[in-house]
């Protein structure tokens, strides 16, 4: 007979560190959505909240390749009428580095109730300071 892991059978989740530092963020965004989602774990089940937490610090030093800088644009919409913006990486990246790894890392979670639910247990600092030491996260290479 096939195990079938509840919610409430699985272990205590575990905390993550990852340093930006040099990374790029597409391997950044894979290893964290992996993590999120519980993949890395023998009792995977696609349909339950399995993931582990994940810091990340050292937003602003995160790695681009190729054009991406000023061809990527991303969108978003104020709410009024014509209030559509749109914004470069370079520039997202110059004001508000943190978004960029969360709109990474979000677009390779599962949309839905469950994927918004994993992306809760995500935390982005641009500095190298993160007020969760106190969970005493392990060190995750990328």
């Amino acid at each position: 007979m096939t195990f079938v892991p509840k919610a409430n059978d699985i272990a205590t989740k575990k905390w993550y560190v990852i340093d930006c530092d040099g990374v790029v963020l597409g391997r950044l965004a894979t290893k964290a959505a992996e993590i999120l989602q519980g993949k890395h774990k023998p009792t995977y089940m696609p349909n339950v909240d399995m993931g582990d937490y994940i810091v990340v610090v050292n937003a602003e030093k995160i790695k681009v390749t190729g054009k991406k800088l000023d061809q990527k644009i991303y969108f978003h919409h104020t709410g009024w009428l014509g209030g559509g913006r749109y914004i470069t990486l370079r520039d997202l990246k110059n004001k508000f580095p943190e978004r960029v790894v969360e709109y990474a890392i979000k677009g390779m979670l599962p949309k839905g109730p469950l994927g918004r639910q994993m992306y809760k247990k995500l935390f982005v600092y641009a500095g190298p300071e993160h007020k969760h030491k106190a969970q005493k996260p392990e060190t995750l290479k990328v």
